[in-house]
């Protein structure tokens, strides 16, 4: 007997999952569309619009969408929306409802967050949501227009390139685990999420030239790829498994951590004191990922390979990377053939 089908499609806050009762999955395709589009008759005022709420009551439904969709597969997405919902919630600005929202509005919630000592980058993290709350208004039918929201300067952001010298100092100064995570980090380019739930199953050290490792969680499926180990960190997880006892399975960093691996809490002290006693320029660990998506951009790496190691879902995000010198182009151009004289 074929499994029947199902409809499971998010419609503004609501996740629409039900059984179309069909096998044939052309047939269930058609009846989700025709549901979609039977949803959507509202949008266009075939049926009355609803009421425009407040900034609160519609967090408190996004709070709902963003639960459903990333507590399990983002647990840092998710926790970034609870932090964005949980500020805006507790300003003044909540009371208002979608449409009704003015720069000053924002002005004033600024402000009041600048007089509690936010730091930029915390105020344009809070305003960042206010802005994605804003966009799915506009995605989901509810609001028409939006407020422009612009984001404060002098926040330190994570593009910063550590430089050869740099790295040695720091990595010198820093001490276990952050001296093994930070080298994989710099020589692999994994997002820190992805380097901490690293596991010894995911790792091969004995494939291709130095081993590989493979990501097997993301949000996007570029994420879930698999990088070439460099001889330095073949030589530092070979260390840590020594050190272990040769496991086959299990976290590469454990710790006595929710999520029973280390995670941004477990080395930030030790980051800040590793940057302390090297006298590095201050960085975030991101950092680290940034610098070494340069390093590959800056030695000839093309475009589609970059995106690929870094795990972007889109070429845009990689091209940021790659300058083609005029060498390079001149060296292209080389490599194509003569034309044949007739």
């Amino acid at each position: 007997m074929r499994k029947s089908r199902q409809v499971n499609f998010w419609f503004k806050t609501q996740h629409i999952q039900e059984s179309t009762r069909q096998g044939n999955p052309r047939v269930a395709r058609q009846m989700e569309a025709a549901h979609r589009t039977s949803l959507a008759k509202g949008e266009v005022g075939l049926h009355d619009r609803e009421p425009v709420p407040t900034l609160a009551e519609f967090c408190k439904r996004i709070e709902g969408y963003a639960r459903a969709q990333y507590e399990r597969s983002s647990p840092k997405t998710w926790q970034w929306y609870r932090f964005a919902l949980n500020t805006i919630l507790s300003d003044d600005i909540a009371r208002r409802k979608l449409d009704e929202i003015t720069p000053e509005h924002l002005a004033g919630s600024i402000a009041s967050l600048q007089a509690q000592e936010w730091r930029v980058a915390s105020i344009n993290s809070a305003l960042r949501g206010v802005r994605r709350v804003l966009r799915l208004g506009m995605k989901w039918g509810i609001i028409s227009t939006m407020l422009e929201v612009s984001l404060l300067r002098g926040e330190n952001h994570r593009d910063r390139v550590v430089s050869a010298e740099e790295e040695a100092r720091y990595l010198a100064a820093s001490k276990a685990p952050l001296t093994s995570i930070a080298t994989v980090l710099v020589d692999s380019g994994l997002r820190p999420e992805e380097c901490f739930r690293l596991r010894w199953e995911d790792i091969n050290m004995n494939a291709e030239r130095y081993g590989i490792l493979r990501v097997l969680n993301g949000k996007t499926k570029a994420a879930r790829r698999t990088i070439p180990l460099t001889q330095r960190v073949n030589a530092v997880l070979e260390q840590l498994r020594e050190a272990s006892g040769r496991p086959d399975e299990g976290w590469v960093w454990p710790a006595p951590t929710k999520q029973g691996h280390v995670w941004h809490d477990s080395i930030r002290v030790q980051h800040r004191n590793a940057l302390r006693d090297s006298k590095v320029r201050p960085f975030v660990i991101y950092s680290l990922r940034h610098t070494f998506l340069t390093r590959l951009g800056e030695r000839g790496c093309d475009v589609w390979t970059l995106a690929r190691i870094a795990g972007h879902s889109s070429i845009k995000m990689s091209e940021r990377y790659v300058h083609p010198t005029n060498e390079a182009v001149l060296a292209a151009m080389e490599r194509l053939p003569l034309p044949i004289s007739v």
